[in-house]
């Protein structure tokens, strides 16, 4: 009998023992799971906080690069105003306020869908979704996409202003400013930066291009100088030299009034330039 007591009091001794251990087992397991939680509640909210940084940083550096592209346009002003005559000034700084404000305007409702607004079904030679704003709230990085590549756009063009100075009157520079904005710049736009244009598109896992590899413009000079360079070009053989400007009699009326103005001027660009 004494040893059947002892048996029964092992018995229960190791019972007692096996249910603290697997108590202790169930107590860890659960401050390892709660740990775990807290661990990928931590990994969410940095990699949350990392993403809205990384955001932020490229919001920073694209408003920054636009105001300096968008700085130019003083640059412009004051380079082109410096070279014309006196009587012509004030109409050369209409044409570069007008090319900001119009061709931001035309940029607004219809050059960026144009440019940088593929279709649900994309084509390769122009977009058509974005017009006023529209889904910008959905995505709010376009709000710093849209002003930068506007500020580019509005450069494009008044790029040309300088090549027809006091040759075109301000009727006719709207028209083409117009023109420019929501058509032949953003169509080439398309073309190069889109994704989905006859420069760049997707074919294959890679950007393949009409003519081989897909176009790589750095920092956008190749399609914004080409756009308004081959503009300048036309337009200044379509208008023509200043009348007497090639002839030795009149030759030195056609000298810019403020060679300060000039110095100013290349400055500002080049300040925007770098």
């Amino acid at each position: 009998a004494q040893g059947h007591i002892v048996r029964l009091l092992g018995s229960c001794v190791g019972d007692s023992y096996r249910l603290r251990f697997v108590t202790l087992e169930a107590g860890a397991m659960n401050q390892t799971a709660a740990l775990d939680d807290s661990i990928t509640m931590i990994e969410a909210s940095m990699s949350t906080m990392v993403s809205d940084m990384n955001g932020s940083l490229d919001t920073i550096w694209m408003l920054i690069a636009a105001m300096l592209v968008f700085f130019m346009h003083a640059g412009f002003s004051l380079l082109e105003a410096g070279c014309v005559r006196m009587k012509n000034a004030q109409n050369i700084l209409t044409k570069n306020l007008m090319v900001v404000t119009v061709g931001f305007l035309c940029w607004y409702v219809v050059g960026f869908p144009v440019a940088l607004g593929p279709g649900l079904t994309p084509n390769k030679f122009a977009g058509s979704r974005g017009s006023l704003l529209d889904g910008f709230w959905d995505d709010k990085s376009m709000f710093r996409v849209w002003f930068f590549q506007g500020a580019f756009c509005a450069t494009g063009a008044t790029i040309v202003s300088g090549a027809m100075a006091e040759r075109a009157q301000l009727g006719g520079f709207t028209i083409y400013t117009i023109l420019m904005t929501i058509a032949i710049y953003p169509i080439v736009v398309y073309w190069g930066w889109s994704g989905e244009g006859i420069f760049s598109y997707p074919e294959n896992g890679s950007q393949k291009s009409l003519v081989g590899p897909a176009l790589m413009d750095f920092a956008g000079s190749g399609l914004v100088h080409l756009v308004g360079g081959v503009g300048a070009l036309c337009g200044a053989s379509f208008v023509g030299p200043r009348d007497g400007r090639w002839t030795d009699e009149d030759a030195g009326e056609f000298e810019g009034h403020s060679v300060p103005f000039c110095v100013l001027g290349t400055f500002f660009l080049w300040f925007g330039w770098y």
